[in-house]
């Protein structure tokens, strides 16, 4: 059977946690991973260096980001070795543009006998400002106190770099501004790929 490793990813508060968990509860056989888990180890790099919390700064940016990738990256390849899906939810704001980086991470999921699934929540600004307010987070105090210079940094833009020819999974798009676009969007998420699980199975036999 062919394998997926699936990337639930937009801006931080589009709302990728709450649709991340209700995907995995409809998909069988899936490892959920949540990259915030790692924020835990993250506050505890920023104390030992005697650095102020900010997961905006400069500090962040060159000793922490993409290790917290690295890492949520490499604990999904292990997990493929012992189950069909891997959902990662993580923002990959940046590596889903990087066609570099895309390609290979495809080699490495070839190895594991796994294609790329990329979820993109696309949300409104305006919305995301809304539930950053409402979640409280310590980790958006900077965004929120920054909102302008924030928000002008975020690239809400769909990837469509990732889109395959051929390929009805290579990248999903999840509407999350309202309840009526995420319940359609999730019903439109979940049948693509059951669909293409049995369609890679069948091709697979042939």
């Amino acid at each position: 059977m062919v394998k997926k490793l699936i990337l639930v990813t937009s801006p931080p508060a589009c709302g990728k946690t709450y649709i991340s968990k209700a995907l995995a509860s409809r998909l069988e056989h899936v490892v959920y991973l949540d990259k915030d888990t790692l924020i835990t180890l993250s506050k505890q790099i920023f104390t030992v260096a005697n650095q102020p919390y900010n997961r905006s700064s400069q500090f962040f940016e060159d000793n922490i980001r993409d290790y917290e990738y690295d890492c949520v990256v490499d604990l999904a390849l292990e997990a493929l070795d012992y189950e069909d899906k891997v959902l990662i939810n993580a923002p990959f704001t940046r590596e889903i543009r990087d066609m570099a980086y895309i390609e290979n991470l495809e080699k490495k999921l070839a190895e594991k006998n796994a294609t790329l699934v990329v979820v993109w929540v696309e949300t409104s600004p305006e919305i995301v400002h809304k539930r950053m307010i409402e979640r409280n987070s310590d980790r958006d105090t900077w965004k929120l106190e920054h909102w302008d210079e924030y928000i002008a940094g975020c690239n809400f833009e769909i990837p469509e770099n990732l889109k395959r020819p051929g390929a009805k999974d290579s990248l999903i798009i999840f509407r999350n501004n309202n309840e009526k676009e995420f319940e359609y969007s999730m019903k439109k998420c979940v049948s693509i790929l059951d669909q293409t699980m049995k369609e890679d199975s069948l091709q697979q036999v042939g």
